[in-house]
């Protein structure tokens, strides 16, 4: 495997790779920024050869798992994963997630909180619900309870009912109260909490309804 470096050549659909020609004939493929250092007539141990691959192969992976980090934030774990699926052996698994950790593109932390701030912005659940969620991503037990405790069950009920009610509100009371009942107990609230929820909200927009018949009257006067 040892030689001397004859040629190195980018290759044709990938330009970001070199391909590494010892003894004129080709033995092995690298990406760019590592065949930098090399140069025609150098010669390359079978040590050498071997450390270079394996770079290639750290880096090969860490751009496939910074890629799967961009579509959108990862728990450590939702990595792992991806990279096991992948066939990526342990070891290098842990250089990866170690040098992505290093950098700031996965933090447990700063994942469970984010997710908590989407969910409660855009699709309010449950705490219990919530911590479902976190519990399919990997994280552990303490960074789960620190992502919740920003969580106002309550406020959040009310929210989602009212959100939810203003599409029901055509609804007599009974089917409004059954489907609204429905839709927050499917999302984790419990009994308790999603039935005042839905009280507030039927009233909340009943009272919205009143002032506007109110004002349409006064305007026509």
């Amino acid at each position: 495997m040892a030689g001397t470096i004859t040629a190195l050549k980018f290759q044709k659909r990938n330009k970001n790779r070199v391909n590494v020609y010892l003894d004129e004939h080709y033995s092995f493929s690298l990406t760019s920024h590592l065949a930098v250092p090399l140069r025609r007539g150098q010669a390359l141990s079978d040590k050498e050869i071997a450390y270079l691959k394996e770079q290639d192969e750290f880096y090969r992976v860490y751009e496939r798992a910074t890629k799967f980090i961009a579509h959108r934030p990862r728990s450590e774990a939702e990595v792992r994963r991806r990279m096991e699926r992948q066939g990526v052996a342990p070891d290098l698994i842990e250089q990866v997630v170690e040098q992505l950790a290093a950098v700031g593109l996965i933090n447990d932390a700063e994942f469970a909180q984010l997710w908590v701030e989407n969910r409660e912005t855009f699709r309010p659940r449950s705490r219990r619900m919530l911590r479902y969620e976190l519990q399919q991503k990997g994280l552990d037990k303490e960074t789960i309870v620190q992502a919740l405790e920003q969580v106002d069950e309550q406020e959040s009920a009310r929210r989602l009912a009212l959100q939810q009610g203003r599409r029901l509100s055509h609804l007599e009371r009974t089917i409004f109260h059954k489907k609204l009942m429905g839709y927050l107990t499917r999302r984790g609230y419990s009994y308790e909490l999603a039935h005042c929820a839905v009280r507030e909200a039927w009233q909340s927009l009943a009272e919205n309804d009143d002032n506007g018949q109110e004002s349409e009257e006064e305007e026509w006067m």
